[in-house]
């Protein structure tokens, strides 16, 4: 029993307090394939309207 009245005692004793400085999350994401994929299929799109442009 005294066990049970010094933990309940204890349990007051947790402080929860923001931080001083705000949370700073980084997101940092990749878009690079992205962009290569429509860059490809856009110089491809013109390769084949222009063949003129591109003689082989």
């Amino acid at each position: 029993m005294t066990a049970t009245i010094a933990s309940l005692a204890l349990g007051g004793c947790i402080q929860v307090k923001a931080p001083e400085k705000p949370i700073e999350i980084n997101l940092n994401v990749k878009i690079q394939q992205e962009v290569v994929v429509k860059l490809q299929r856009d110089a491809q799109d013109l390769i084949q309207n222009n063949p003129e442009l591109f003689p082989q």
